[in-house]
């Protein structure tokens, strides 16, 4: 059996390869996939990551069904050839600090952007045997420090491939956020990691949901799909001033919890320490690739603020997300905007990075397709 997979083979280049089923030791498994969504980060990696580590095979939000088990594996993994599972990225070790307080993404053996020579799903190379490392492929290898999650098979495969952006919006806006009851949130970014926030929050009770976006087409549709996931209150920046918006809706309190999940430019990070209230929680999630100039940090020490930088998620926030994608509260099939075939990998990586098709939110590749 062969098995086919997009491989960026240089930046922004990928091509259909053909790879050898390989050899199940007893410790691993193969997962045969049935859908594997588009993470924010694989458009970055697709910039620099082929180059710079040699060809790869991208995705690591990968859901399907078992398909091969070793003795050993079935043992440790807790589960059956057929059993329908959604990974994590994460190839923890499992005995680390971290990985006995469920934070794979700390430990030093998975942690791709702290060290290198780690390996993690959609990021390691090709060249590492058995080369099948990346969820935009027909089957994907399972490795023997796999971390599993099951999937109900009432949920739609686009739906479950949300379980890792859905579980960082619960890791981000309550399990680190610590959002309460009541509480006003600011969200900064309606992308999927903002609509994933704006869920979680609503799910934890939050008063009110205050969600900030940019004055284009494609964020306006955002906006107003944040609206129906929970967001009590949206602002186009470009329209209205956000630190004065916001003091009105709240009548000069500001956020208990504001959520950074803006990629690209530091004056979100400027704005985020404006719309906390005195003692309030921010979190820096969207990646911007530069230092921030001019850093208000006596700001900090004068409104006795908390700032945390976040990436990823726990165990329990995915099972979390994947508990609330099977509660069908909410109309996650708005999320789900695109599905791509194998051979459109490059064309979906593109609309990831806003150079592709228009109005994308969480996309995703069906190798079946």
């Amino acid at each position: 059996m062969s098995i086919a997979a997009a491989v960026a083979t240089d930046n922004r280049v990928t091509e259909i390869r053909e790879f050898p089923e390989p050899e199940i030791p007893a410790d691993a498994g193969l997962l045969k996939i049935e859908m594997t969504g588009v993470c924010g980060s694989d458009w970055p990696y697709y910039l620099k990551y082929p180059r710079a580590k040699g060809a790869l095979i991208l995705g690591h939000e990968s859901v399907g069904r078992v398909e091969k088990l070793g003795r050993d594996a079935a043992r440790k993994f807790g589960v059956r050839e057929g059993d329908r599972v959604a990974l994590e990225e994460y190839l923890p070790c499992g005995h680390c600090r971290y990985c006995r307080q469920q934070e794979f993404r700390l430990c030093d053996e998975t942690d791709t952007l702290n060290r290198e020579g780690t390996i993690r799903y959609g990021s390691t190379p090709a060249a590492v045997a058995p080369g099948l490392w990346g969820g935009f492929a027909q089957r994907q290898y399972l490795h023997p420090n796999s971390v599993f999650h099951r999937v109900p098979d009432s949920v739609p495969a686009e739906l479950a491939a949300m379980a890792l952006p859905l579980g960082n919006g619960v890791e981000w806006a309550v399990l680190q956020g610590k959002v309460k009851v009541g509480e006003t949130v600011v969200i900064q970014g309606p992308g999927q990691q903002g609509l994933a926030c704006v869920i979680a929050a609503k799910e934890a009770g939050a008063g009110a949901i205050i969600v900030t976006g940019l004055g284009t087409q494609s964020d306006a549709r955002r906006l107003a799909l944040a609206g129906r996931l929970g967001a009590t209150h949206t602002i186009d920046v470009s329209r209205r001033d956000v630190l004065e918006t916001v003091a009105d809706i709240t009548g000069g309190e500001m956020a208990d919890l504001v959520l950074d999940c803006a990629a690209g430019g530091t004056e979100t990070i400027i704005s985020a320490i404006g719309l906390a209230r005195k003692s309030g929680r921010i979190i820096l999630g969207g990646w911007k690739f530069r230092d921030v100039p001019n850093f208000p940090s006596d700001t900090l020490v004068k409104r006795f603020l908390t700032v945390k930088g976040m990436r990823g998620h726990s165990f329990e926030a995915v099972e979390m997300g994947l508990g609330i994608i099977a509660g069908k509260r909410y109309p996650l099939h708005q999320m789900a905007t695109h599905v791509f075939g194998l051979d459109e990998v490059d064309l979906a990586l593109r609309t990831v990075g806003g150079e592709g098709e228009p109005d994308a939110i969480h996309c995703a590749i069906d190798p079946w397709r």
